[in-house]
């Protein structure tokens, strides 16, 4: 995550503000138009989506040299049609590399109606990710597999993982040299402000998923004069960026697989896997080592087994999936399950390939990673005597940064007096952004609201089903109304129930979940 220095288009920005109407409020369309820099939005309507818009726009790719080479956003918008203009929404769903787009869509419908329809719901995709110009793709095919064992038990394990992220960093820096010192937090703060101040509006909006937390207060560092309102809901750690905030993440993921374990034992009937959740996270780590011997269908081996596995800490609405694989692999030996459970869940397609691309270039570029491979070692040593589920496959997904090519920055401190309200959301298990990321940011808000979801430990919790938690975000974006508590938390809301198994009857509250958690990816 990173920050750069900006120079915007001062002509953009004071039309704006002197078109503007009541504070807080966006200008009236004939005064956005007035500024001749509002993007040309174009029909893009989907079955599902029949109000959408799309559009692009020209960014300095150096904010720093404003009128140097430009890159091109690519932008979404669902238009609002109340009466009552709250402005405009934007809405990002984390990563970094997560494609943005289609977010916006799906913010507006799930909202209630009678909210979304007051904002211009703002989708984008950021610098470097899927329609936006240039996209990253360092090195095709990086996941191909069958990958080396993720656990360096030997030195020739170790050499051959070191060299596959030595390549990738090297592939990055041939193929976009000029590109990656521009790829970074900052930078694509700098672009949210372009996007705001194209659209004519002296404030914005926001609301950020995982990563998107961290985007959204460096938003708010930078330019909290510029914003209305901010929903921030998994919450990064930003006094983790990033070395330190993966390697909390791998005890919290440690725990959560065994969180997916108890779930088998529970639901034994289903399963036939037993009702004891340590022989059955024992069995689970067996079927990993047959598989780094033996790879399912020559292409699930030990490291694509843990990718496999790795979106059921994202969201516990996949557990069902996940279990019948491992259940037909522990009862019977059948592999094709788990081959199928993998090109769902873990394959790297070159959507994937793009969102990787941009990913380390974000955090490799936004924080000083170590350069001493020896730090790593024993860092993630350590890490995996306590946590052995994704400690290693998680250090290997971020090593390229010990070889990365561009000058590194350093966090952001994020630490605001001079917003409003901000609304924060926080699953008290989630594995992805561990708790304590939510408390830390409640703590360096100031006057933020702190809700919380007690024993969830789903990433991504809002628009997801739990209709308490969706009731404060209504009214927070309706009309600025937040909780306010008298301890460290502010409110409180249950955690959904864990899911069923497949022959089981699924309530329809997993409808929103499951579209919701395609969109936010894993890893951010």
């Amino acid at each position: 995550m990173n920050h750069r220095a900006a120079v915007l288009c001062a002509a953009v920005v004071v039309a704006a503000a002197c078109a503007a109407g009541p504070a807080g409020a966006s200008p009236s369309p004939a005064a956005r138009a007035a500024t001749a820099a509002e993007p040309a939005w174009k029909a893009c309507a989907t079955a599902d989506r029949p109000t959408l818009q799309c559009a692009s726009l020209k960014v300095p790719l150096d904010h720093a040299d404003p009128g140097g080479e430009q890159i091109t956003l690519a932008l979404s918008r669902v238009p609002h049609t109340a009466k009552t203009y709250q402005g405009p929404l934007l809405v990002n769903p984390g990563g970094p590399g997560g494609r943005g787009l289609s977010l916006a869509g799906f913010v507006a419908s799930a909202l209630p109606e009678a909210v979304a329809s007051q904002y211009d719901v703002i989708g984008f995709d950021p610098r470097g990710v899927g329609a936006s110009t240039p996209a990253l793709d360092c090195k095709p095919g990086h996941f191909a597999t069958v990958r080396p064992d993720s656990v360096p038990s030997g030195e020739e394990i170790e050499r051959a993982n070191l060299e596959r992220a030595r390549s990738f960093a090297e592939a990055c820096a041939e193929k976009h040299a000029h590109v990656l010192p521009y790829i970074d937090t900052t930078s694509t703060v700098r672009d949210m402000d372009a996007i705001r101040a194209a659209l004519g509006a002296p404030k914005i909006s926001y609301f950020g998923y995982s990563y998107g937390t961290y985007l959204g207060t460096v938003y708010a560092k930078l330019y909290p004069e510029r914003v209305r309102r901010m929903v921030l809901d998994s919450i990064v750690d930003p006094t983790g960026v990033w070395y330190e905030d993966n390697l909390t993440q791998d005890l919290a993921f440690d725990e959560r697989h065994r969180a997916l374990m108890a779930w088998i034992a529970k639901n034994d009937k289903a399963y036939g896997l037993g009702t004891d959740p340590a022989r059955i996270e024992a069995r689970w780590y067996e079927m990993r080592a047959a598989l780094a011997k033996e790879p399912a269908g020559g292409r699930v081996g030990a490291s694509e087994l843990e990718d496999t596995f790795l979106p059921g800490g994202y969201y516990n609405g996949y557990w069902p999936y996940l279990a019948e694989a491992f259940a037909a692999w522990a009862k019977t030996g059948e592999t094709a399950p788990l081959v199928k459970a993998y090109e769902n869940f873990g394959a790297v397609d070159a959507s994937g390939d793009n969102g990787y691309s941009v990913y380390t270039s974000v955090q490799c570029r936004d924080a000083q990673w170590p350069r001493d491979w020896d730090e790593w070692r024993t860092d993630n040593w350590s890490a995996y005597a306590k946590a052995p589920f994704m400690t290693w496959n998680n250090a290997w997904y971020n090593a390229p940064c010990a070889f990365w090519p561009t000058e590194r920055l350093g966090p952001v401190d994020i630490t605001n007096g001079e917003l409003p309200p901000v609304l924060l959301f926080q699953a008290t298990n989630d594995a992805a952004t561990p708790y304590e990321g939510g408390a830390v940011v409640h703590t360096l808000l100031r006057d933020s609201s702190l809700v919380v979801e007690r024993g969830g430990g789903n990433h991504g919790i809002t628009l997801s089903g739990n209709s308490c938690l969706d009731s404060y975000l209504a009214a927070y974006l309706g009309d600025g109304t937040v909780p306010r508590g008298t301890g460290s938390v502010d409110a409180e809301c249950a955690a959904l129930p864990d899911p069923k198994p497949l022959d089981a009857k699924v309530g329809s509250r997993t409808a929103h979940g499951t579209t919701l958690h395609g969109m936010l990816g894993f890893r951010g």
